[in-house]
């Protein structure tokens, strides 16, 4: 998709809840707050509540209509709203402690190159969680994108997965209002101390 289908599906409606995800608010519960990114934050649930926990975060999404969703919410003064394509957006070498990629969608190979660089954004002991739609929720799942090609798994996320100290690489599930959803979740870290 490109930005303006983004602009008209946030100008239209809210897209998601105001709250973080269930996953991503059970697994960053206990880290201590640093400096984060939110690629492709859309309306900054995710940036805003870590924010709100003390983070120093940058929400980066190629909607300028989605993140001034963000922008009119409270709190969002804390959080620094960047108008970007995750594919170009870049963070320093070594400048993050977390890196958050919530339900974003690539092709494969695109997928794979932006979360390499955003490895090496990470200091030491810094985080990548990558939560998104599993490829199998189109037989045995509800919800997400319908094509293949730009859903996740635990394959596709392998190569990543070999650039970090990994805690969790596997499907998980998530029931939803119109069923159970299938997810695959990177929860790893850059080798080093924090």
């Amino acid at each position: 998709m490109r930005a303006d289908d983004w602009d008209r599906r946030y100008g239209e409606q809210a897209q998601w809840s105001s709250g973080p995800n269930e996953l991503v608010a059970e697994l960053l519960a206990d880290v201590p707050p640093g400096a984060a990114v939110d690629l492709a934050a859309g309306e900054g649930r995710h940036a805003l509540w870590l924010a709100a926990r003390g983070w120093a975060v940058t929400a980066v999404d190629f909607s300028a209509v989605g993140l001034d969703r963000g922008r009119a919410r409270p709190g969002a003064g804390q959080v620094s709203w960047v108008t970007a394509d995750v594919l170009t957006w870049s963070a320093a070498e070594g400048s993050l402690d977390l890196v958050l990629v919530a339900y974003l969608h690539l092709p494969e190979e695109q997928t794979r190159a932006l979360l390499t660089g955003a490895v090496g954004w990470l200091r030491p002991g810094g985080r990548l969680l990558l939560l998104g739609h599993d490829v199998e929720s189109l037989t045995a799942g509800v919800g997400g994108p319908q094509e293949p090609a730009i859903l996740h798994s635990v394959d596709r996320l392998a190569p990543v997965a070999r650039l970090l100290e990994v805690d969790r690489l596997e499907q998980v599930r998530r029931v939803t209002p119109q069923g159970t959803a299938l997810d695959t979740l990177l929860w790893g870290r850059r080798a080093g101390r924090r």
